[in-house]
């Protein structure tokens, strides 16, 4: 499945063993993956910053149309709980300016026991939007994230929730807030990180990806522990749209 509308790729970049004969055997790994993916999602960003300069270099490593997703920070999500975020915002979104116009969706990943509080959500979504006018994904895991309130001001600000299996919640494996921008994330069921997805459930994700009416679809498999998550990669690129 390709569109121009479509992204497939997996959180960071990595060429398995089992399916090294499917990427050029030169260049970087970031440049190999990159010649068949059209996507990828940095979690490092997660644990620590990069520099700007780093930004920049995975950029000119890669071919014109290929879009980096880049997770916010703990610092701003798990540690402050978005929580007066405006200066950490300002840097982290100068050192991911690196990647010029490969910068795909930022992603928003909120501890599980973080519930939806509308004061701080509000607060930290305007500052976000003051800064950054481009697509947002965010994955709440707090059952409260998951009624009207949360989903209105998500919708509000433009920011796309996440749909993600294992779903913390019911209606979390679907999108939902702002429908502009549609963002799966594959961590493996029933084993996070670990399990493959069989060809059934492939077929059905292509079935939800093909029949969203949003603008721009990414999906990202996050069973990275084993190499699952290219194999599943390529595997769903392959199906017809």
């Amino acid at each position: 499945m390709q569109s121009g509308r479509l992204r497939i790729g997996t959180a960071g970049w990595s060429v398995p063993r089992a399916v090294a004969d499917a990427f050029p055997a030169d260049g970087s790994v970031l440049q190999r993956y990159a010649a068949r993916l059209s996507a990828v999602e940095v979690n490092s960003s997660f644990y620590r910053p990069h520099r700007r300069q780093t930004y920049e270099r995975w950029r000119d490593a890669t071919p014109d149309g290929f879009r980096f997703a880049v997770k916010a920070p703990r610092a701003i999500t798990h540690e402050a709980r978005l929580v007066d975020c405006a200066e950490r915002l300002a840097a982290f979104l100068l050192q991911v300016g690196g990647l010029g116009d490969k910068l795909g969706p930022l992603l928003v990943q909120l501890p599980p026991k973080l519930a939806f509080d509308a004061v701080v959500a509000t607060r930290f979504f305007d500052d976000l939007r003051t800064q950054w006018s481009g697509s947002v994904a965010c994955e709440p895991r707090h059952a409260s994230w998951f009624e009207g309130a949360a989903d209105d001001l998500l919708i509000a600000h433009r920011i796309a929730r996440v749909a993600a299996d294992p779903a913390p919640h019911p209606l979390a494996s679907s999108p939902g807030g702002w429908t502009g921008l549609a963002y799966w994330r594959l961590h493996g069921s029933p084993r996070m990180y670990v399990s493959d997805y069989d060809a059934a459930a492939l077929a059905a994700l292509a079935g939800s990806l093909a029949s969203s009416e949003a603008q721009e679809c990414w999906c990202i498999f996050d069973n990275t522990m084993y190499g699952a998550a290219a194999v599943n990669a390529l595997s769903l690129q392959a199906l017809p749209a």
